[in-house]
């Protein structure tokens, strides 16, 4: 009896740190909905600028974006790892589960890159999906090895600090030291940029250099780990409540220490900096805090979350289709009067751009193109088909 009572006067509050998270597969979907968004306006040229990547220095919504979804996939590692280790999978053949993933996600990310002409001379090597295979395999590798929250902390501390003292003071062979001989984060003259036209000239996003280049997955690895700790804390034996102000707390101080960060080491997406690392992090805790306030704590389920799970419940997929759809409707010449052009401006231009101003048709094409990406997905979680790579 004695013990009866004991197990009964344990807090209702305190969550099972086994039980599914609802508020992460929510953000999840809201982030790869709005991923397929920004990456499909109608029009670039008239594009809101949040909804358009910032050129350089700076951010907007849209850069916060592919940080998030990374971030994302760092909490997924801790419940997926120890779900399957208490399934009684043994380590060994989780690390083959992540080499096989890493790859696929990889080899996913040329197909994208190539689709669907498959120009192999200057197809591009780098790619989102490319950064996410490559950060999933050594974040996942590196709990296997150690899962002790002080491991993930002091490898995000390295690579932020070791990433900001090789911009910012390693000299870039024939061209010198960065703000002595070139302007801090230049363009073309940085690091990231110089060794990704040694690698792959011929092969990179923007001629120059790459947004997803080789140098700015050291970075990156700050972003995926930072979401191993939330993952970590968010299975730690606490109560509901305890945990929200937790991610809250980490949220402020993400923003707070990524705009102090920002006035030395700017905050930049295309280079990943040390400080956007910080800053975008506390974004997505942010959302997170919010999301699981409202889903684990107030218990608010119905309605609303319904299409963001849809989402979350087959984010890669519904990317994968997204980008797809998105090259095909690109790659199809048709006739206009006099003049030939794709398909996809023939439908922005025709039903879109004469709505109330080009800006406003180019997001409505774009929410149209997130439905029309909604529509497999949904038909994929109707059937509890969840493709997992």
């Amino acid at each position: 009896m004695a013990t009866t009572v004991t197990k009964n006067t344990v807090p209702q509050t305190i969550v099972n740190p086994m039980r599914r998270v609802v508020s992460l597969d929510v953000v999840r979907g809201i982030t790869i909905a709005f991923m397929i968004l920004v990456n499909n306006g109608g029009s670039g040229k008239y594009s809101y600028r949040q909804l358009e990547h910032s050129p350089w220095n700076g951010w907007t919504l849209t850069d916060l974006v592919f940080p998030s979804f990374l971030f994302i996939a760092g909490i997924s590692i801790v419940f997926s790892t120890e779900s399957r280790l208490a399934r009684g999978e043994s380590k060994g053949a989780l690390r083959l589960h992540v080499l096989k993933r890493s790859v696929i996600l990889f080899l996913l990310g040329l197909v994208v890159n190539g689709f669907p002409l498959f120009h192999l001379g200057t197809l591009r090597i780098y790619g989102v999906l490319q950064r996410i295979a490559i950060c999933f395999c050594i974040a996942s590798f590196l709990y296997l090895w150690n899962s002790k929250a002080w491991v993930a902390a002091t490898t995000v501390v390295v690579a932020l600090f070791g990433y900001w003292i090789l911009m910012r003071w390693v000299p870039i062979p024939g061209i010198g030291v960065p703000t002595h001989d070139v302007p801090l984060l230049d363009p073309n003259l940085n690091w990231v940029a110089y060794v990704d036209r040694k690698i792959f000239p011929g092969r990179l996003y923007e001629v120059t250099r790459d947004p997803e280049g080789l140098l700015s997955n050291i970075p990156a690895m700050g972003t995926i780990l930072l979401g191993v700790l939330t993952g970590i804390w968010l299975r730690r034996p606490k109560s509901s409540p305890t945990k929200a102000i937790g991610l809250l707390a980490a949220s402020l101080s993400g923003l707070v220490l990524g705009s102090i960060w920002n006035i030395w080491f700017p905050i930049n997406k295309k280079l990943w900096t040390s400080s956007y690392v910080l800053f975008a992090a506390g974004c997505t805790l942010l959302l997170l805090a919010i999301c699981f306030y409202a889903a684990e704590i107030k218990q608010w389920t119905r309605g609303w979350t319904f299409p963001w799970l849809v989402f979350g419940s087959n984010a890669i997929t519904a990317y994968v289709f997204s980008e797809l759809l998105s090259a095909g409707l690109s790659t199809i010449r048709v006739h206009d009067g006099a003049r030939t052009i794709d398909l996809q401006q023939l439908i922005y231009q025709r039903r879109f751009f004469p709505l109330v101003d080009p800006s406003f048709g180019s997001l409505l094409y774009a929410i149209a193109f997130v439905l029309i990406c909604f529509v497999p997905v949904l038909l994929l979680y109707r059937k509890n088909i969840f493709i997992k790579i």
